[in-house]
């Protein structure tokens, strides 16, 4: 009957050992696997220790059935640990593993030496096993052994009881059962028949408790899960290579991806292959260069239908073994939908942006427009025949066209334009100038001049006024510098300032050039026009006078297109 007890015990620790490798899965605790694995082992030792018919075979069975009693406590605590979030330090458990095997060294030394057993007298009288035990001081440290072990693991889930949020409590009460439970039988709880030992039970409610554990934890491993059903969904290829580009397996729906990989071998490197150079290789290398964070989009074409394209997001990241980086691990995450949209909002953008920028040009049209008509209304009040302002910003254009050449001043694409854009609102001040004053047909008194002029310093608040709401800020600046003072003179004697060399801005001083040329050319009530010959001379003999003499060459490169410009105009 005794035999049928453990035999009974035996299978069921055999069975549910077999029940757990059934269910087994990569990310179960390993130490929960090695109690699975010693349990019935140790199981096996009691069945042979009352089945013995020797002593010898007697104490063989016992050296089996400390196996379980020296090892189990210690993957108990390790197990205990783990799950309740308690990093153990790797020379610690190192140590505690040697303690370990230290103690299971003394067991085996029973029948040889007196240190864990000091006599064991057996015999075997009408089916029954008669043993006397005397035990050595080694046996005393097998109990302390199981004492330290016990209140270390005790202590290891109160404390995470009380201060881990994200450990269950449900599994540290779990925990604390088959500790208590296993320990229990080790100190020596007996039935009143001392033939029969409790130990044999305790391992297995000890196995079933860590079925109910072990099902419970697989919902609490995040990442596993993820993994898993990222990979039965069949959405996420994966792709994994160590650090010398040796291929080390990949999912199917890697393999569809990049049908190149179905080809490959385990441990085959892919460095230098052609089929592999646009794709991995060089992903590889970009990750190496640009670390985490690095993404790419790889795109399936459909070999009948464009729009059964496939377009795949590619992670590359580290490939870690524990702790350690040991490769690299790509990441295919189906990305057509989010990319078709992403494609979908940018069409819109697109539309959106030339729609605007279309409005917005319309809209600075009319505002050059409205500028420009204001000026012409301006200039009807002069005593000039007409067309003063577009002949100067014609002017301006071709100085400018010159000055590019060689950009010695520095001047961005940007600038250039507004100093075109501005120029017919040089002379807009003129509209606070009296008529008598304004269109008088001969020279300035010394009082009308004076009142003649303010218009550069009125033209510049004008501008101002005209422009202080706009986004333009630069625009703005230049259109102002150009009312104010396209009249100062470099040697520092003209108005309304009296500014000289660079302290007069550098669209004033290209605009003083058109201004004075074209005055000088055109013909006026007061005076005939100028030929181009005398104007030429008038212009260069003021350089580094009236003018900015390091504007003389574009201006003498520029002569021609303005003579020829000026020849075309119908005064």
């Amino acid at each position: 009957m005794i035999t049928f007890y453990y035999a009974v015990t035996f299978a069921i620790s055999l069975l549910l050992t077999l029940f757990y490798v059934y269910k087994w899965r990569t990310h179960f605790e390993v130490n929960i696997t090695i109690i699975f694995t010693l349990i019935p082992v140790a199981s096996l030792g009691y069945l042979l220790e009352f089945s013995a018919r020797t002593r010898e075979a007697y104490i063989n069975a016992i050296k089996i059935v400390y196996i379980g009693g020296t090892f189990l406590i210690f993957f108990i605590n390790m197990c205990v640990f783990r799950l309740s979030g308690i990093h153990v330090k790797r020379w610690i458990r190192t140590v505690a593993f040697l303690i370990c095997c230290s103690m299971y060294s003394l067991v085996l030394s029973i029948d040889y030496s007196n240190i864990f057993y000091k006599s064991v007298d057996f015999r075997r009288e009408n089916g029954r096993i008669y043993v006397e035990k005397v035990y050595g001081p080694a046996h005393t440290m097998f109990y302390v052994l199981l004492a330290v072990f016990f209140l270390a693991g005790i202590l290891g889930i109160l404390y995470s009881y009380r201060r881990k949020k994200q450990v269950s409590k449900w599994i540290l009460r779990l925990l604390f059962l088959p500790e208590a439970i296993s320990v229990a039988g080790y100190i020596g709880l007996r039935f009143s028949n001392r033939n029969i030992d409790l130990v044999p039970v305790t391992y297995v409610i000890a196995q079933v408790i860590y079925l109910i554990i072990v099902r419970r934890m697989s919902l609490y491993n995040i990442s596993s899960n993820v993994i898993d059903t990222m990979v039965k969904a069949g959405e996420t290829g994966f792709v994994s290579l160590n650090y010398k580009l040796h291929y080390l397996g990949s999912n199917e729906t890697a393999n569809r991806i990049i049908p190149a990989l179905a080809k490959l071998r385990v441990d085959e490197s892919i460095k230098g292959k052609a089929d592999f150079a646009e794709t991995i290789n060089r992903w590889i290398e970009h990750y190496k260069e640009e670390g985490k964070g690095v993404t790419f989009n790889f795109t399936l074409r459909h070999p009948l239908d464009p729009e059964k394209d496939r377009i795949y997001r590619v992670e590359v990241n580290d490939l870690y073994d524990g702790s350690q980086k040991r490769g690299y691990q790509l990441f295919f995450r189906d990305d057509t939908e989010n990319q078709k949209y992403i494609n979908l909002l940018d069409k819109f953008n697109a539309e959106l942006t030339e729609e605007v920028d279309r409005k917005t040009a319309r809209i600075v049209e009319m505002h050059d427009n409205l500028i420009l008509s204001m000026a012409v209304v301006v200039e009807s009040r002069d005593n000039s025949t007409g067309g003063h302002v577009r002949r100067t910003s014609e002017g301006v254009r071709i100085l400018i066209e010159e000055m590019r050449k060689d950009n010695r001043f520095e001047m961005t694409d940007k600038f250039c334009k507004d100093i075109v854009k501005a120029a017919p609102m040089h002379d807009l001040g003129k509209i606070a100038v009296d008529d008598a004053v304004l269109k008088k047909p001969g020279r300035f008194t010394d009082e009308e001049f004076e009142k003649m002029k303010r218009h550069a310093a009125e033209g510049a608040k004008i501008v101002h006024e005209i422009l202080k709401d706009t986004d333009d800020e630069e625009f703005r600046k230049i259109a102002e510098n150009v009312a104010h003072y396209h009249h100062e003179r470099w040697d520092g004697s003209g108005y309304p300032e009296g500014l000289a060399g660079e302290e007069i801005p550098l669209e004033a001083r290209i605009m003083a050039i058109a201004d004075v040329y074209d005055a000088l050319v055109s013909k006026r009530v007061y005076k005939p026009s100028m030929s181009f010959a005398e104007a030429n001379e008038i212009i260069i003999g003021g350089m580094g006078k009236h003018f900015d003499e390091r504007l003389l060459p574009y201006y003498v490169s520029a002569r021609p297109k303005l003579e020829a410009y000026y020849k075309g105009q119908v005064e």
